[in-house]
């Protein structure tokens, strides 16, 4: 088929690839994604030293409810959804937050209280153009940063292998920074690859050859495994819920910046499937796939997985593939709920050691902190930012590299401001609000 003109698409938003072609197209998006969407779930199972069984589920649940929400996405029921081939996974924004959510209360306070924040997002979706005024670039920028810098922490102690390696006094061992130095190492080594393919696959690639390693060092067991087989049918609420009030402002926040974040992805993924990036279509497209983000997170946590949000990287797959058919995301979203209906899956990664999941994620969560720089960086940094950023990067990493300053408060705001990424951002929001400087 000859390319449309115009947009340099092969196909564009409401053309239907054959089959063939859409099978190869949704392949592509899935090496894309596969690893972004079972890590948070893997990394936030190792912090709460969760079980084998529970961890593959989760992983599987994943899996699946990101499947039902690209379908949302791709499909538009009304005003819901942006009706572009818009991919969501589980999000690595809320997994600090998370993670102090279980510290405290387990899985039920954990899926209460993102069902209940995500309402924050879903409201902003009806008031777009007012909170773009207080979250600004400069602000989310910020908290992307402190994002990754906060994330870091989690990729370098499973790199040292983990809560497990710190109980049994194994913790730094070369053995496991060896196996995590490699890891890191091959998918540097691969993302410089001119293949495309092998760019594209660079961390599933790591992380096979890492697990392989692994298994003939002897660290993988697959004994602690009953069965591989049989079909995870999804159990709404299985775990029940729980809610805390400073946890749901915790989360709250980053349901705020994850709604700006949303609202840039879908400017990107319109503009570069030749799609209005104003006027009234685009403005319901936009606030349609906010609304989307917030209700898919809902629906995550009721089938006990975590939030998800748009992914950014498959923006560049559809530039990279010349498709961008909304009907694409359709085999995504089967290819992602039928892995999600087979507990093999989820289990195989359930195992799968942490130095060489965090050799793969100290990347991943590097590449997030620049991405929160490059945010900044492509704003004016005049004295009031530079204040802004002193203030908010001061306070947000102090309660991360000295999380006992907070032990005199009482406790519902010790659980607000335990989180960097929570400190930081109201930090951000409140002195860009505050702070007025005459020139």
């Amino acid at each position: 088929m000859e390319k449309q003109q115009g947009n340099g698409l092969i196909y564009g938003l409401n053309d239907k690839p054959p089959f063939k072609e859409a099978f190869f197209a949704a392949l592509q998006h899935l090496l894309a994604i596969f690893v972004a969407i079972i890590t948070p779930p893997l990394i936030i199972a190792g912090a709460l030293k969760l079980d084998a069984e529970t961890t593959g589920y989760l992983v599987s649940m994943a899996l699946f409810a990101s499947g039902i929400s690209t379908f949302i996405q791709c499909r538009r029921f009304g005003g819901l959804g942006t009706g572009l081939l818009c991919i969501q996974g589980t999000s690595f924004s809320f997994i600090g937050p998370i993670i102090s959510a279980g510290m405290l209360g387990g899985l039920p306070l954990i899926f209460g209280s993102c069902m209940a924040a995500s309402s924050v997002e879903m409201l902003i979706s009806r008031v777009l153009k007012y909170t773009k005024k207080i979250i600004t670039p400069l602000i989310s920028g910020i908290v992307v940063t402190l994002i990754g810098m906060s994330l870091i922490k989690v990729g370098i102690t499973a790199c040292g292998g983990g809560a497990t390696a710190q109980a049994d006094g194994s913790f730094g061992s070369f053995r496991h920074v060896g196996l995590a130095a490699a890891v890191l190492l091959l998918i540097i080594a691969f993302n410089r690859s001119s293949n495309r393919y092998l760019r594209m696959s660079s961390i599933v690639i790591g992380l096979v050859i890492g697990y392989i390693a692994a298994w003939f060092m002897g660290i993988i067991d697959f004994s602690s495994i009953q069965s591989y087989g049989g079909f995870n049918l999804p159990m709404p609420f299985r775990y029940g819920l729980d809610f805390d009030l400073s946890t749901i402002i915790a989360l709250g926040l980053i349901f705020m910046i994850t709604a700006i974040e949303a609202y840039g992805d879908i400017t990107a993924n319109s503009l570069i499937s030749g799609e209005p990036v104003e006027g009234d279509t685009f403005v319901k497209r936009a606030s349609g796939g906010i609304l989307a983000d917030g209700f898919n997170s809902m629906l995550a946590g009721a089938l006990n997985s975590f939030p998800n949000s748009v992914f950014a990287q498959n923006n560049g797959m559809i530039q990279l593939t010349g498709v961008a058919s909304r009907y694409v995301g359709y085999y995504i979203a089967a290819f992602l709920v039928l892995l999600g209906l087979f507990p093999a899956v989820g289990l195989v990664f359930s195992l799968m050691p942490e130095p060489v999941l965090g050799g793969a994620t100290l990347l991943m969560f590097g590449t997030v902190a620049a991405a929160g720089i490059r945010i900044i960086a492509a704003q004016e940094i005049n004295r009031k930012a530079t204040l802004v950023m002193a203030v908010s990067f001061s306070l947000g990493l102090s309660v991360e590299l000295v999380p006992e300053i907070l032990c005199q408060l009482p406790e519902t705001l010790r659980n607000i401001f335990a989180s960097g990424i929570t400190t930081g951002g109201i930090t951000a929001i409140l002195a860009n609000l505050l702070i007025h400087i005459k020139e």
